[in-house]
């Protein structure tokens, strides 16, 4: 009998504590990691109390860390080259008596690192705001428990979108000619309201349940890559969601920056350039908060800096991701950022990763990137940027009465930069106004800028619904920028993916984009080739791209009327050329001493 009722008491610690363990995260790990370390985060009540051990043939727990909160425990496992996949067993002790076990897996790798490729010039990027895309499943419009239910009369509000109606739109994608997805974030964000946007993380580690689940998540991951469509994940490490678990109960004081009274960021990215720089200034950048609802983490404490190391690892590993978008590259402690994307890079050699520095300074966006030598000796190794500058001088160029010349200059400082090749450009993004809107409306102006990102230099990227003239008109709202397109509900009259009641120069928008992007994927020149432009003339700009193999030769004219190019000056590279054939057109041009723009437009002459 004493032996059942000691079986019974052990049984009902074990009970109560299994109830006390919340999380342990990472939930798992891979078996053949580059790195053989992995930190664990477990959080429950009064964990620190307990004493941990594992046996399990090449797992070593090398240290146990207790901290100042002893809800806590942080334990750093090495996992030896030869550990085999499986469940490795937890005991907790206490007292010399074991309470509770808790079975960590421990995966099987689909495929080394190396294996994993990411998006590079032969892509096109399709960015997608999930919640105002398609609504594939009705049912998780609202979820019981989420403080957030659905409004789609409310241009802040959730609308309904979800990772199931981008996987049922996967087609569409591919068939327009993208050949990757960004999407803005979808791990929880269970906040208040404006949680749609997803950049208020409240867990690290899990897809917010009215976008899916993590399953629905690996799924279009994988059903992407069958189709030709790489994933790329939005991540944030600069800031969390004000309703983060863990914000409740925080492992330590210093597990965000906090300040006497709330302090925002002065939002100066240039203090961390400035040789001049006050120190107080520095700080108020990178240690003040985004705004009040994103809490700044502190990246400076070490078990912090693994914690999102690790989660960036652990989601390339378990979507098989073509790469990151990182938010608010240099918000976050300057040194970390560099161990994070060395870490990242060590682990996925072939791998990329765009960082947003939005600013107009080449200088300072060059200033992230891989190889570049810094006057104060900072090292990154970040591969791609997504270029600001350049967009900002396309939309001013497009914008003016006469010339080109922002364009022409901007273009010119790409010496700045270690690889110019490897940034992002774009027309526009979630954050600011649709490129129609950009330019007025202009329509010709329009087909202008397409042309131009689609054939200049780096890899592209389009914003959703920018292949049918999604505006903004007279308003810079984030909400209205980020419009639902037409057709992801049930009921819209309009359907920007069969075409239903678009206008026509919507369809032809559409038409004009999937022939320019189709053409782009079997044009190997303007993937890898270099470019040489010339000096804008009387409002056209004229640009080629070439290599060994092909050439092209790229028009931009903003005049209203015919104009006659002369060709004379572009004869280091039309020499021997006597013909070019429009790719938009068909149209061939005989290349004599001129040729006759007709009106304004761009020209994509594939010479011969």
């Amino acid at each position: 009998m004493q032996k059942i009722l000691t079986l019974l008491f052990v049984l009902g610690q074990c009970t109560l504590f299994a109830q006390q363990i919340a999380r342990i995260e990472p939930p798992n790990w891979w078996a053949g990691m580059k790195s053989d370390q992995v930190q664990l985060l477990i959080h429950g009540n009064k964990i620190g109390d307990f004493n941990p051990t594992i046996d399990y043939p090449g797992v070593r727990l090398e240290r146990v860390i207790k901290v100042e909160n002893a809800n806590y425990l942080f334990l750093d496992l090495k996992l030896s080259a030869t550990v085999k996949p499986g469940t490795v067993p937890i005991n907790f002790s206490q007292n010399g008596k074991l309470v509770e076990t808790h079975n960590w897996p421990l995966w099987q790798r689909e495929g080394p690192g190396t294996a994993i490729k990411g998006f590079d010039n032969t892509d096109v990027l399709y960015l997608i705001t999930p919640d105002r895309f398609a609504n594939g499943d009705a049912g998780n419009d609202a979820v019981a428990g989420m403080r957030e239910n659905p409004n789609r009369s409310f241009k802040g509000g959730r609308h309904g979108g979800d990772i199931e109606g981008i996987r049922q739109h996967l087609d569409y994608i591919k068939d327009m000619g993208f050949t990757a997805i960004w999407l803005n974030p979808v791990l929880e964000n269970d906040m208040q309201e404006y949680s749609y946007h997803g950049y208020s993380t409240t867990d690290f580690y899990k897809v917010d349940p009215r976008f899916g689940s993590n399953e629905s998540y690996r799924q279009l991951a994988a059903e992407g890559r069958s189709k030709g469509v790489k994933l790329i994940m939005d991540m944030i490490v600069n800031h969390c969601g004000s309703e983060h678990w863990w914000m409740k109960d925080m492992p330590m004081a210093d597990w965000i920056n906090t300040w006497d009274q709330y302090t925002n960021s002065n939002h100066k990215k240039s203090v961390l350039q400035d040789p001049h720089v006050s120190q107080l200034d520095k700080k108020l950048f990178t240690d003040g908060w985004f705004v009040p609802t994103m809490p700044d983490l502190n990246q400076r404490n070490e078990l912090m800096a693994t914690y999102l190391i690790q989660n960036s690892i652990w989601w390339v590993e378990y979507l098989g991701l073509a790469g990151i978008r990182m938010d608010t590259y240099p918000y976050p402690d300057m040194d970390f950022m560099t161990e994070w994307t060395r870490r990242v890079m060590e682990e996925y050699p072939n791998f990329n990763v765009v960082g947003e520095e939005w600013v107009g300074q080449p200088a300072q966006v060059s200033y992230w990137q891989a190889g570049k030598d810094n006057p104060n000796g900072y090292v990154s190794y970040l591969p791609s940027l997504m270029d600001f500058p350049l967009q900002e001088a396309m939309r001013n160029s497009l914008n003016a009465e006469n010339g080109w010349d922002d364009l022409y200059s901007m273009l010119a400082q790409d010496y700045l930069y270690p690889d110019p090749d490897d940034l992002v450009v774009f027309p526009d993004n979630h954050d600011m106004s649709r490129i129609f809107s950009q330019i007025n409306e202009d329509y010709d102006r329009f087909k202008m800028a397409i042309v131009y990102v689609l054939t200049t230099r780096g890899v592209p990227q389009i914003y959703y619904g920018t292949e049918i003239l999604m505006k903004n008109p007279g308003t810079n709202d984030h909400g209205i920028i980020r419009s639902d397109f037409p057709g992801g509900w049930a009921g819209d009259q309009v359907n920007g993916f069969t075409g239903q009641g678009l206008s026509d120069q919507e369809k032809d928008a559409q038409a004009f984009m999937k022939k320019l992007l189709t053409w782009r994927q079997t044009a190997p020149v303007v993937h890898y080739g270099k470019l040489m432009h010339f000096t804008p003339q009387d409002n056209v700009y004229v640009y080629f791209r070439y290599n060994g193999q092909q050439k092209l030769m790229v028009i931009l004219n903003k005049n209203e009327a015919a104009y006659q190019l002369n060709l004379d000056r572009f004869a280091e590279m039309l020499a021997g050329i006597s013909e070019g054939k429009d790719v938009l057109s068909g149209k061939s041009y005989q290349l004599g001493e001129q040729v006759e723009l007709q009106m304004k437009g761009a020209l994509i002459l594939e010479l011969k």
